[in-house]
């Protein structure tokens, strides 16, 4: 299967095989619906014409188009969020010799691939969070604050975050760039012309992929900052023995840390995924449009995220 976007390739096998594996049910297409404006925000009309008129000269107006647009994009996201959760939990086990191969390549990319430039940022951030930490706290005597601040602020907030941002710049972009340019050319409506759902096809793939490299990145990135943070401590002679050092992160751990670290992370990739893909599929894009499509998704990737992260820190707050 072609590295790229594989559009063509699958498109090429599915008409020589003479039959569609991916839905034997026929049904109306999903672009078919978003050029429509049923779906796609960006594709209508109206918006089209509110993006392309004048700036208002009142800050009013200013911030009710912007409003407007932020309706409008939530809209759009939305629904191809619950599409896709429909295909997910429909469609999973259809056509599983070229989904499942799928899955795996996005798992390699949004994962291992990114392997070492995690590890590098989790030294890193070691250096700069646990080794300025280390020295103030030792001003004070207050080095048994140690561990509990590098669980609140590397298990529980940084590391999760930073890596989904890490992903968003390598993968979530290629996301972007690829699914917009089977777009410009062509390539996905050839998809449904041989019968085959490109949500089944290209994005299923990449949320889930994304969703289980980012959770397992964010594991390496946690491991990597805690090791070489304890490094740095021992460099600045902090009395503090590897048993006891790893018996308090142990102690100041517990279940429902894991848990939220679990769900949090794979919610990341999900969130990046979905933006990316919709950014890429549900709109009509020419070539020219394909980086400022890239600048949007990686923008509102970020809010995003941001945003799950503070719902997260509220819900540690009220427990």
């Amino acid at each position: 299967m072609h590295k790229s976007n594989g559009v063509s390739v699958i498109a090429m096998q599915a008409r020589g095989a003479g039959k569609n594996s991916f839905d034997p049910m026929a049904q109306r297409t999903y672009f078919g619906c978003v050029e429509k404006g049923n779906l796609s925000a960006f594709a209508a009309p109206r918006l089209r014409f509110l993006m392309q008129a004048p700036l208002p000269r009142s800050y009013g107006n200013y911030l009710g188009r912007k409003l407007f647009h932020f309706l409008l994009t939530v809209q759009g996201v939305g629904a191809f969020a619950l599409i896709t959760l429909g295909v997910i939990l429909t469609k999973l086990r259809i056509a599983r010799d070229v989904t499942f191969p799928a899955i795996r390549h996005e798992l390699a990319r949004s994962g291992l691939k990114l392997l070492g430039m995690v590890l590098f940022i989790a030294v890193a951030l070691g250096l700069v969070v646990i080794g300025q930490a280390v020295s103030m706290l030792n001003k004070v005597g207050a080095t048994p604050y140690l561990v509990p601040i590098l669980v609140a602020v590397v298990v529980r907030e940084l590391g999760p975050l930073l890596t989904a941002l890490l992903v968003l710049s390598r993968s979530g972009t290629t996301n972007v760039i690829e699914l917009g340019t089977a777009r410009a050319l062509g390539e996905v409506e050839a998809l449904e012309a041989l019968g085959i759902d490109p949500v089944h096809y290209l994005v299923m793939p990449r949320v889930i992929g994304m969703a289980l490299g980012v959770f397992s990145l964010t594991v390496y990135f946690i491991i990597g900052t805690l090791v070489s943070g304890y490094v740095w401590a021992f460099l600045q002679d902090v009395p503090l023995r590897p048993g006891e050092y790893f018996d308090q992160l142990a102690g100041a751990l517990n279940s429902l840390d894991f848990a939220i670290l679990a769900v949090k992370s794979c919610l990341f990739g999900i969130i990046i995924a979905i933006i990316t893909c919709y950014h890429g599929l549900a709109q009509p894009l020419q070539l020219e449009e394909v980086s400022r499509a890239t600048i949007r998704a990686v923008a509102q990737c970020i809010i995003a995220c941001v945003m799950l992260d503070a719902v997260f820190i509220f819900i540690y707050l009220a427990i």
